[in-house]
């Protein structure tokens, strides 16, 4: 019967002959598993720092079922049965001091050893993890909600304030001291956008985080509850084993009784077998199982049979022995061990687990609580600086507005802007005529100045003409007659609109008073030479001066692009491939005459120019391109031609204005490159 017993650790037997370990996703030291029989592993095991520390990142399983807790009280009946006594000692007392030095302050030793006394400690922690995990994924799903709905408000914002912005700089609404705090307002509403944005990141950081950390603890608890049913598994087994062997060894026992009886000559059914308390393998049981194993009551009554009998079961009963005595130490080693040291070490790693799942979800709050409190801060002191240095409050900014200022400037620009224009009957006059006396002005700042050019009752001085027309003429014509090489009035505008009108608000765009724009056109036309653009009365309003000169463009009986070229720039920016519309755009402009191109080259530099100053004067090369195009391709007139010739139709406007957006885009690819003049 050797073959019944152990013939090594119980712990083999389940596949634990080598130290064994469990990896953690955590950061810890992973977890040994040692053979119970090797001492000297159990005490290094017990010593060593690295066993301090245990997977905290652990998982939970699911709640412990009935089945459980009856294995659990059936294994301790059976500890109670053993005949030899085991105590059950101080579950800590084979940890040294030390580790309580390798552990986090706040864990409570106490609390661990109470769990180590309690018959559900393993159970009880995991449905404790299982708890944690519900709250901190219910935290992940709600910052991740709120991140949505910050991200969404602060993009809101955000597109409302920029969009806002823009669309009143292209409006004609109020200047001055308004349009200051309006834009410096919408800029304080940008502010107070991004950081909404920047707050829902890190709520999403945050959600993250903690999903990550659920995930991270649902392994871990489920790799430790693993490692706790193997270790109890193990214990029952060989409580079960030790069970048989006591089981077999009784039987043996029994048979060597009757063997004895028969030997003295005493009368089986007369024998102490019958006297056996209930639940001991007694009366026709024992009989069977006799027979089944020697055949006792079959055999002869011979001297020598029934010597060979008891020789036989007294081996039998000593082969018994031996292997009920090797099972129940192998089950008292794995006992000590398991109640003394390892599952110390499942509770211990179990309620680290629990502990750090439950301070991540609280730090997160508490996070997610001091950037809340900070956004509303942060906003505050947006809305109301603490210091004069940090900028103006949006408070500030609103009181900043004067609009009794603003309305004496406008009178007064308004005056320069459309003073010639007698709207009213006429103020004075000669006396015959009825006329009295002039009252006496209103002094002081809101006496509103007559232009320099208003004289002799309106009459406007008489201009003496040189014979020398601007508008109208052939470009190459008043080139040759000028000996110029650039257009002198393109020049005289362009010089004054750089000086004067770069940083104005919508150049180009703005269409200037007619009658001034007439009054500088017929001017211009007479005498180039006399006209100052520098005088108050073009800088008031230097949309005066970019009305004229796109009136010019206009007026050319051959537009500056050509008839003759204007199919092929509008083929050309029909090509949808970007650097092959490019190149196209680039021969055309090379294929046009040498004054066209020259004046082309200096327009187009001018306006260069002033799509670099687009954050001042939102004119960005799109726009420019879209107010000067049919400009320089030629307009459509009331008769349906353009500029006195054959219209292309108004099919063409889209392909004109991205021409011209094209070739300003690439402007010193075209132009810079051919000549030095790149200042022109």
């Amino acid at each position: 019967m050797g073959d019944d017993g152990y013939s090594s650790s119980v712990w083999e037997s389940v596949g634990y002959s080598e130290p064994k370990i469990i990896p953690s996703n955590s950061g810890h030291v992973p977890c040994v598993l040692f053979q119970p029989g090797n001492s000297s592993l159990i005490h290094e095991s017990a010593t060593s720092p690295a066993l301090t520390s245990v997977p905290t990142k652990s998982s939970s399983p699911p709640p412990r079922s009935s089945s459980d807790s009856l294995a659990r009280s059936s294994m301790s009946k059976r500890r109670d049965s053993i005949p030899i006594a085991v105590e059950r000692k101080d579950t800590l007392s084979t940890i040294p001091s030390d580790v309580g030095s390798l552990v986090e302050p706040s864990f409570d030793e106490n609390v661990l050893r109470a769990l180590c006394e309690m018959d559900c400690g393993v159970p009880l922690l995991l449905d404790r993890i299982k708890q944690s995990m519900v709250s901190c994924r219910e935290a992940s799903v709600f910052l991740k909600k709120r991140a949505v709905f910050e991200e969404e408000y602060g993009k809101g914002l955000q597109k409302l304030a920029r969009g806002t912005s823009e669309v009143y700089s292209m409006n004609d609404g109020k200047a001055g001291s308004f349009v200051h705090a309006w834009q410096s307002s919408m800029k304080l509403h940008e502010v107070m956008a991004e950081n909404r944005i920047r707050f829902a990141q890190r709520l999403n950081e945050m959600s993250d985080e903690l999903a990550s950390l659920v995930k991270e603890v649902d392994k871990n608890r489920k790799q430790t509850k693993e490692l706790a049913s193997r270790y109890e598994r193990a214990l029952q087994e060989a409580e079960m084993n030790m069970e048989k062997s006591k089981a077999r060894l009784d039987i043996s026992s029994e048979e060597l009784e009757r063997v004895l009886l028969q030997k003295e000559g005493e009368s089986f059914n007369d024998s102490a077998l019958q006297a056996k308390p209930p639940g001991v393998l007694a009366g026709k049981r024992a009989l069977g199982k006799a027979v089944a194993k020697g055949g006792l009551l079959l055999k002869g009554k011979n001297p020598g049979n029934i010597q060979r009998q008891e020789d036989d079961v007294r081996s039998r009963v000593s082969s018994a022995s031996d292997s009920y005595r090797k099972a129940f130490t192998d089950t008292q080693t794995i006992r000590q061990e398991y109640f003394n040291f390892q599952l110390p070490r499942i509770l211990r790693a179990l309620k680290e687990c629990a502990d750090e799942i439950d301070l991540g979800t609280q730090y997160h709050l508490t996070r997610y609580a001091f950037l809340f409190e900070s956004i509303v801060l942060s906003d505050g002191t947006t809305l109301v600086p603490f210091a004069p240095d940090e900028g103006a409050g949006l408070k500030t900014l609103i009181e900043s507005i004067d609009s009794r200022a603003d309305f004496k400037i406008y009178m007064q620009n308004y005056s320069y802007a459309r003073g010639g224009a007698l709207r009213g009957p006429r103020r004075e006059g000669p006396a015959e005529e009825g006329f009295l006396p002039p009252l006496p002005t209103l002094g002081g700042a809101y006496a509103v100045a007559q232009p320099p050019h208003i004289a002799n009752n309106g009459a406007q001085p008489p201009m003496p003409d040189r014979g020398r027309p601007t508008f109208g003429v052939d470009l190459a014509e008043q080139m040759v007659r000028d000996d110029v090489e650039i257009p002198q009035i393109l020049e005289k505008c362009c010089a004054a609109i750089e000086k004067y009108g770069l940083h104005s608000q919508g150049i180009y765009r703005i269409s200037g008073m007619a009658r001034k724009v007439n009054l500088l056109k017929e001017r211009l036309d007479k005498d180039l030479d006399s006209v100052d653009l520098d005088s108050d009365e073009w800088t008031s309003d230097i949309n005066n001066v970019t009305s004229v000169l796109k009136l010019w463009f206009r007026e050319l009986p051959d537009p500056l692009l050509t008839l003759g070229l204007h199919q092929g720039f509008i083929d050309a920016a029909k090509i949808e491939n970007d650097r092959l519309k490019h190149i196209r755009l680039h021969e055309r402009v090379n294929d046009l005459p040498d004054p066209n191109y020259a004046t082309l080259k200096y327009f187009l530099g001018h306006l260069h120019r002033i799509a670099r100053c687009e954050a001042d004067n939102s004119m960005s090369i799109q726009n420019l391109a879209i107010i000067v195009g049919p400009t320089l391709f030629g307009q459509i007139s009331g008769n349906g031609s353009i500029s006195g010739h054959v219209n292309s139709g108004m099919a063409d406007a889209a392909f004109q204005n991205k021409a011209i957006e094209t070739i300003l885009e690439h402007y010193t690819d075209i132009f810079v490159d051919e000549s030095a003049e790149e200042g022109a």
